[in-house]
């Protein structure tokens, strides 16, 4: 069923353990005080993340030895930025940040209603065309409770992309769309819904990521219920999106991050369905409350694979780090230099830096 991802009988070997008690890989180096979230590197070299409460702009000028700090004000509006967002640099110099606003979260699921009336978690962008010391155009894009927005990109025609989520109703369910901009930023288009159902406060479909094909289409994983990820394709830069079918990648019910290297090939990052050499995990859900479907529910291992071949096949993954306690999800990967990644995850603190060609087999 799986059948796009190599299994390799060589088991992921470990290393150094951190201060938060996470296994790393002995061929990745933790990068302590990193800040938890996305990465993208300033015109001027430096290297700048988003996030934290209150909302902070996050900027390294020696590669992540040290960081300084500054808040991100918006005369527009009174935003409180979620932990996982969309953050990036355009080919123009803009940077843009996409996110749910905290500030106007609104939760009333209701277990036997199996639904959120009027749930709320409004979906937010801004940008700024200043390296970050200015913010303007803020813009709420939909009402609807948004789980995340996590992956953003710019295409070869300029176009910029990032995916987002709306919650549906009767019964409560989740859905994905992107949104997309040809004015660096400033005016946005949403795509059409990919709603397959379900019911549950964490069922249908969530968190996609997404990666520019060789051949121009785009191409999403999407977070199921279904152990592993959903694929669908738009031919059009993201105005529209076809659902196609399950992808063959094995996953647990969480998001995964796709990346296209300085190399030609693409990085993915994500949780699998099972431990690594184990075929199972017990289940969680199923009831129609969390989900309609029982699934795994697997975050303590976090995997890195490539694809040589455009997402047709994937290299036999490597667990990049394991832990006992808590999760390591909600991944994000950053190419600070050709072949050097900047591995990190907001769920729980995570950040190390490996070499690409040491994960490969």
């Amino acid at each position: 069923m799986f059948n796009r991802v190599r299994e390799s009988k060589e088991a992921s070997v470990f290393g150094k353990e951190t201060p938060e008690g996470i296994l790393l890989n002995e061929k990745a180096e933790d990068l302590p005080g990193a800040p938890a979230g996305c990465f993208t590197r300033l015109p001027d070299g430096r290297i700048a993340a988003a996030g934290g409460k209150p909302a902070r702009l996050h900027i390294t000028e020696d590669e992540g030895k040290t960081w300084t700090e500054r808040p991100v004000v918006s005369p527009d509006a009174d935003l409180e930025p979620a932990p996982s967002g969309a953050f990036m640099i355009t080919s123009a110099g803009t940077l843009i940040w996409a996110f749910a606003n905290i500030a106007e979260r609104h939760w009333t699921w209701d277990d036997e209603l199996r639904d959120a009336p009027g749930a709320r978690l409004p979906t937010w962008v801004i940008r700024s065309l200043d390296g970050g010391e200015t913010w303007q155009d803020a813009q709420k894009l939909h009402e609807d409770w948004t789980g995340a927005n996590r992956d953003i990109i710019e295409t070869r025609d300029g176009r910029i992309v990032f995916t987002s989520m709306k919650m549906l109703h009767h019964p409560g369910r989740h859905s994905v769309l992107t949104y997309s901009s040809t004015d660096d930023g400033e005016t946005w288009r949403p795509s059409n819904l990919i709603d397959l159902g379900g019911c549950g406060h964490h069922g249908g479909m969530t968190e996609a990521t997404l990666v520019e094909l060789k051949d121009g289409r785009l191409l999403k994983y999407i977070r199921t219920n279904w152990e592993q990820f959903w694929l669908a394709w738009s031919r059009d830069g993201g105005r529209s999106w076809h659902p196609w079918g399950p992808s063959g990648v094995d996953a647990s019910s969480a998001p995964g991050m796709l990346k296209r290297l300085a190399s030609g090939r693409i990085a993915l990052a994500w949780n699998r369905a099972f431990p690594e050499g184990e075929n199972s995990h017990p289940p969680t859900g199923g009831n129609g409350i969390s989900s309609a479907a029982a699934r795994s529910n697997f975050r303590k291992e976090l995997s890195l694979s490539f694809s040589e071949d455009e997402c047709e096949s994937w290299s036999p993954p490597v667990v990049v780090a394991r832990r006992e306690e808590r999760e390591i999800s909600y991944p994000y990967i950053f190419e600070a230099s050709p072949g050097e990644l900047w591995i990190s995850a907001h769920r729980w603190d995570f950040h190390v830096k490996l070499r690409e060609e040491d994960f490969l087999r």
